[in-house]
């Protein structure tokens, strides 16, 4: 078991992870500090890529912002230094990052960082085991992510291969926000928690404290990107959006 996957594991209550662009702003740190202190289990960090096929346009233009700062994978790895909380950091990004810096030099600078876990949102399956041998040796899980139309006889591998959590895509298509919480979000929790032998969270599609608490009868707990990062293009508080999803969550 990863140090990751026994992190989420202790928990004791659902899961809640919420996500944070790095270097969107000067002291995005602080936005992470403030999900820490509001009772968020886990953050997921986004390094900013100049393609991101996943994210939608609220995450999308976070990481245009971003990059026109000048965040590179050093700069978010670097300001992870001053990192206080004591919940686990999980990195998102996209594998071209990681293949221009290098496997072995990329996981021994999340390693550096105090991150635990990586999801490499384009990076199939069947095309990482060159990447997973080197982060499996430096101690860095690598999250795998099943959609909803990923058919069972492939889920159950995605299952078995993914380490931390796996992470469960609540609808098809790009990351954003919803009014109402798609069928398929508790489709692809029930089917993953059918097979899987780890801690399923659900991201994508999951908008409001509503939607995080329907969830949780059905996976170990929620991934809340888009709702976050328009708090924080707004000005607005993100200790308040995630203590509300804490209160809903239990």
């Amino acid at each position: 078991m990863t140090t990751l996957e026994a992190s989420l594991r202790a928990v004791g209550h659902p899961v809640l992870m919420p996500y944070v662009t790095g270097g969107v702003t000067e002291n995005w740190l602080d936005y992470v500090h403030a999900a820490v202190d509001a009772g968020a289990d886990a953050v997921e960090i986004g390094i900013p890529f100049s393609d991101p096929v996943i994210d939608g346009p609220v995450i999308q233009a976070a990481s245009v912002q971003a990059l026109e700062r000048g965040t590179t994978p050093d700069t978010v790895m670097r300001d992870l230094a001053a990192y206080r909380g004591s919940v686990p950091l999980v990195v998102m990004t996209y594998y071209n990052l990681v293949h221009r810096y290098g496997h072995a030099a990329f996981a021994r600078r999340l390693v550096e960082a105090g991150v635990s876990g990586v999801v490499l949102a384009d990076l199939p399956m069947e095309e990482a085991a060159e990447w997973t041998e080197v982060a499996d040796a430096a101690g860095i899980a690598t999250v795998l992510l099943a959609a909803p139309s990923t058919p069972d006889s492939r889920l159950e591998e995605v299952c078995t291969r993914s380490q931390g959590f796996v992470y469960a895509m609540g609808v098809m298509g790009v990351t954003g926000e919803r009014a109402v919480l798609a069928d398929s979000a508790r489709d692809i929790a029930d089917r993953v928690k059918a097979v899987a032998d780890k801690p399923v969270l659900v991201g994508v599609g999951v908008s409001t404290p509503e939607n995080a608490a329907l969830l949780s009868a059905h996976a170990d707990g929620v991934i809340i990107g888009a709702p976050v990062m328009r708090r924080i293009a707004e000005g607005g508080s993100v200790a308040d959006l995630v203590a509300g999803f804490r209160a809903a969550l239990g």
